[in-house]
């Protein structure tokens, strides 16, 4: 088990290194697309190692918190995998940055899923919360739904590439899933305080618990989630700025992985116990 936190704490390290050296934007240039890859590449393999480690759980019979939580967010893990290559190749291969892409498709499963999964996660721990408990949920899911409202008032991508780039199968899948846009923003903000509420019952719920440790990074990767969908709203919304991936507080989508893995991770080496 500790060569698995070692690697997951190594993997964030180099990410965030990579993320601070490299991310400062010269004035009217873009970021070079060897930068982007590498963003890519971080983050895509978080994903994938994490959606490893929770399979590895739902295949064990030994884990204490249930084999359908780990099945859930191990699907969610690999879909928001699968998304993030979908969304590379639609950004950097075709140079086009929609308002909805094939990613999305994925994006919104990976949500299903750790919604679900999270929330079974809850549900099988009976809750008790007392009323400070209940206060502190109500807090931050209103603090939640205030900065989501706030940043998601705004304007959606701004393409950056020449359309005469764009291959003709492309403009028509952008086309057909174009009108999806409005269903998707909703979705997102929805999920995003959903899995906010969710997150902090969960450190609520396992807090002094035997297996608290593993729920504490479950609950910290559903926090990273957030706040890199928050910069992703704020960056897609503004006025006459063009989207460029690559921002520094897009390593939260890094460290969400890695905090997924590492929480499954420590959930199989107390269970094994």
């Amino acid at each position: 088990m500790q060569y698995l936190v070692l690697m997951g704490i190594c993997w964030a390290v180099l990410a965030l290194l990579f993320f601070l050296l490299f991310s400062v934007q010269v004035p009217g240039q873009s970021r070079p697309e060897w930068y982007i890859n590498m963003t890519t590449v971080f983050e895509v393999v978080a994903f994938f190692w994490a959606a490893i480690l929770c399979f590895r759980n739902w295949r064990s019979p030994q884990i204490v918190s249930g084999r359908s939580v780990w099945l859930l967010i191990g699907l969610g893990m690999l879909s928001y995998f699968i998304g993030g290559v979908f969304f590379s190749y639609w950004e950097t291969v075709l140079g086009i940055e929609p308002d909805v892409s094939p990613g999305d498709i994925f994006y919104v499963l990976t949500y299903v899923f750790l919604i679900l999964g999270m929330g079974l996660a809850v549900s099988s721990r009976r809750l008790n919360l007392e009323v400070w408990q209940w206060g502190v949920v109500s807090v931050i899911a209103a603090l939640g739904i205030l900065i989501a409202w706030r940043i998601s008032a705004g304007a959606g991508y701004v393409t950056s590439a020449e359309a005469a780039t764009v291959p003709e199968w492309a403009k028509s899948l952008e086309a057909t899933l174009a009108p999806l846009k409005s269903f998707l923003d909703w979705f997102y903000v929805v999920s995003d305080i959903l899995l906010l509420i969710i997150a902090t019952m969960l450190l609520l719920a396992f807090w002094g618990g035997r297996f608290s440790q593993s729920w504490r990074m479950i609950a910290a990767a559903a926090f990273c989630l957030y706040i890199a969908d928050i910069w992703f709203k704020y960056a897609t919304s503004r006025p006459g700025t063009p989207y460029e991936s690559g921002g520094v507080l897009e390593v939260f989508w890094i460290f969400s992985g890695i905090l997924f893995g590492i929480g499954a991770a420590l959930e199989y080496d107390l269970s094994s116990r």
